[in-house]
């Protein structure tokens, strides 16, 4: 379909590990008579990992990690194109989600009943590229967020702080690390830097480790020292982990992931899924304000 979507979606492929093996949680909808993975429409300025766990939760009351993204499902409703897009994901906790006309039924499924039990093809493929894919921990790279000009400033440049925009990217940016279940923190150790992430580290009671080398002034001096840090972090990287830079050092950054530089605006982040091989899947999240 070569239409742009005028209906998005987002949701996932839950799975759990239980004593008879791999599971898949799967919902039933009474008005459709249908059995399919957990999804809905994205809301207003809401970025679609933040629509993915939202909308699991609602329709399943799962609390859910997401993982690496999967293959979109693209389909024509009566309103016109619609995209569906999945991330893999696990459980953080789940409460019991009462029946209602959204949802009558929310089962976990050994993944090879799940298939069967499916109603569309689709999703089918979903399921199976969320399973054949390798473990990964995801590597969430962040622009800061806007900071105040450097005109309107007259003291030490790694002391300027947010401006009043930058100040709201960095809260809005609680809830896509959370969708990751980002577990570390690492910074620049400019103050811009720290405070875009100090609204998450704040909810999520986590501390920002800081870099000297990750900072403007050092990184032009010693861009070696940048690389070797982040080369350091992707060898030791076992949980979802976001670091924040400035806009003149993410080419060093990316160099020492062995990952092509891509340019990001202010408050951008790009989360690369690391496997044991290498680089699985790379997406770009770009603030809605």
């Amino acid at each position: 379909m070569s239409k742009k979507p005028k209906i998005v979606s987002a949701g996932g492929v839950v799975l759990r590990q239980h004593t008879s093996g791999l599971q898949v949680l799967l919902i039933h909808r009474d008005r459709y008579d249908d059995w399919s993975l957990p999804k809905g429409k994205r809301e207003t300025d809401e970025l679609l990992p933040e629509t993915a766990v939202r909308e699991i939760r609602e329709e399943t009351g799962v609390a859910s990690r997401l993982d690496l993204r999967l293959p979109s499902v693209r389909y024509k409703v009566s309103k016109g194109p619609k995209a569906v897009h999945y991330w893999r994901s696990e459980v953080v906790s789940q409460r019991p989600r009462r029946p209602d006309d959204e949802v009558s039924a929310v089962k976990w499924l050994p993944v090879e009943a799940a298939l069967e039990k499916l109603t569309y093809p689709d999703e089918r493929a979903v399921i199976e590229a969320a399973v054949a894919a390798p473990p990964t921990n995801a590597l969430l790279i962040v622009r800061h967020a806007k900071a105040m000009q450097r005109k309107h400033w007259s003291g030490e440049d790694q002391k300027r702080s947010l401006s009043g925009r930058g100040r709201g990217q960095a809260k809005r940016l609680v809830d896509v690390l959370a969708a990751f279940g980002v577990e570390r923190l690492v910074s620049s150790a400019a103050a811009r830097c720290k405070k875009t992430l100090g609204p998450y580290a704040k909810a999520s009671k986590l501390t920002i480790e800081t870099y000297d080398q990750l900072t403007e002034e050092s990184a032009a001096k010693n861009p070696k020292a940048v690389r070797k840090l982040m080369a350091e972090l992707l060898k030791g990287l076992d949980c979802p982990t976001a670091v924040c830079g400035h806009r003149p050092v993410l080419p060093e950054m990316y160099a020492g992931l062995g990952v092509k530089e891509k340019p990001m605006v202010v408050s951008e982040v790009r989360a690369l899924h690391f496997g044991p091989d290498g680089l699985v899947t790379m997406e770009t999240f770009k603030p809605t304000a």
